[in-house]
């Protein structure tokens, strides 16, 4: 049976997608993703305003994608919660070690917006952090963790400091030193 046809909207999405998280947003024109897309800039323009639209349906899309990644290593690892965020690391190391990775696309996002911070890509990229350290902390606080929404930010200054480093060193091995620093903090907050 034939595949049905992708919705043109959806197609410029993937296009923009695999674009911006390889190059950069800034790096993108309009023309290249119209032409990675197969579809004219006029038909770009009917689904989407602006750049900054199809930027923000970029970023919007990748949330609930990365979320999910976060929470089915949690779900899929066996032991304690300490055990259990440790996959995670790993599962960011994982990633990181796949040869089209480039980090983190609301962190690198954020650094070519950094002079606009009421963008609505940088709020977005806001949005999606807050969602992560928001699960994290119902983690926490669901094991009994009393610090749990402070211990939530430090696991967050962890997974961000770790994907800047990797990014950096290119060397996903500081990802799961991150994961032992995280396993450290949880441990220092039982005993509080």
């Amino acid at each position: 049976m034939p595949r049905a046809p992708e919705p043109t909207r959806e197609k410029i999405l993937a296009a923009a997608t695999r674009l911006f998280y390889g190059a950069g947003i800034r790096a993108v024109s309009l023309d290249e993703i119209a032409e990675k897309a197969g579809v004219t800039k006029k038909t770009l323009y009917y689904h989407f305003r602006s750049k900054d639209d199809l930027v923000g349906a970029y970023l919007e899309a990748r949330d609930p994608q990365n979320l999910a990644a976060f929470r089915r290593w949690f779900d899929e690892a066996e032991g304690t919660v300490d055990a259990k965020i440790r996959a995670v690391f790993e599962g960011l190391a994982e990633a990181a070690r796949h040869p089209k990775w480039r980090g983190c696309g609301f962190l690198r996002t954020s650094v070519e917006y950094a002079d606009l911070p009421g963008h609505p890509a940088i709020k977005t990229g806001i949005a999606h952090k807050k969602r992560v350290e928001a699960w994290l902390a119902e983690v926490f606080s669901t094991d009994g963790i009393v610090t749990a929404g402070a211990l939530a930010r430090q696991i967050m200054l962890l997974i961000d400091g770790a994907f800047a480093v990797v990014l950096l060193h290119r060397d996903p091995s500081w990802m799961e030193t991150a994961g032992d620093a995280a396993v450290a903090l949880i441990a220092a907050a039982r005993v509080r």
